[in-house]
């Protein structure tokens, strides 16, 4: 079926970091999605251009149409500034989702495999919505989040994560800090490598569904790590932006 277009009402803004802004909104037509989907956004300026961008899903599925993206700012874009720094509660702007068939996580899958997370930066955004879905349904094969951002401040979700991972003992949060650490940071300070996936997964199986986001270099550097630590290929599902 072709998705349409439709008017969405913004019911609430979150400010997760400096760059970053959660924005949910209220979407009466909205299909249920898959965590790991994402929308379409376009903005129509008063001559008619046109333009258009791609936001993954951070809300699970359970929210129903209450959908929730997060954006990160990025400088000279043509949206990014416009729904960070403008849009608020009461806005309406036009999308179209849930889009997206591939980099996608349902709880009540099987096989169960322990779920493997790497996220780089705001790469983060759709495996929040699987982690946010996994919270919802509790399973029993462990989770573990491996996500590796440029300082503490830019950790997006730093709060609910460290929450998440403090009442589920089947989930494992690892924090990757590679620039600005504050004093007494207990978590790593390098870019990802082998001795950490040896250090994080240890002697755990290799047989993992893995979802790994973030930029295009992070990705594949990682996706390498991954397959040289022992996980096949075919078990791991990637998602780039930039």
């Amino acid at each position: 079926m072709k998705l349409k277009w439709q008017i969405a009402e913004v019911t609430e803004t979150i400010q997760e970091t400096a760059q970053t802004k959660s924005l949910i909104f209220d979407v009466p037509e909205w299909q249920e999605h898959f965590a790991g989907q994402h929308i379409d956004i376009r903005l129509t300026a008063e001559d008619g251009y046109q333009v258009e961008r791609s936001y993954s899903i951070s809300s699970p599925p359970e929210n129903g149409q209450k959908v929730a993206i997060t954006v990160e700012r990025v400088e000279d874009g043509e949206v990014s500034p416009y729904l960070t720094d403008i849009v608020e509660k009461g806005y309406k702007l036009e999308l179209r989702g849930p889009i997206g068939g591939y980099f996608v996580w349902k709880a009540n899958q099987t096989p169960t495999k322990p779920l493997l997370l790497i996220a780089g930066g705001s790469g983060i955004v759709p495996l929040m919505s699987m982690l946010r879905h996994r919270n919802l349904n509790p399973i029993n094969s462990g989770a573990v989040l491996i996500y590796s951002a440029k300082a503490t401040a830019d950790i997006i979700y730093y709060d609910e994560l460290n929450e998440l991972t403090k009442k589920d003992g089947t989930l494992k949060t690892v924090f990757v800090v590679t620039r600005e650490q504050p004093v007494n940071w207990q978590g790593y300070t390098r870019r990802i490598d082998l001795q950490m996936f040896e250090e994080v997964l240890g002697k755990m199986t290799t047989d993992y569904n893995v979802f790994i986001c973030g930029s295009t270099s992070f990705v594949e550097a990682a996706a390498d790590l991954l397959q040289e630590f022992g996980v096949s290929p075919q078990n791991i599902k990637t998602e780039r932006f930039g």
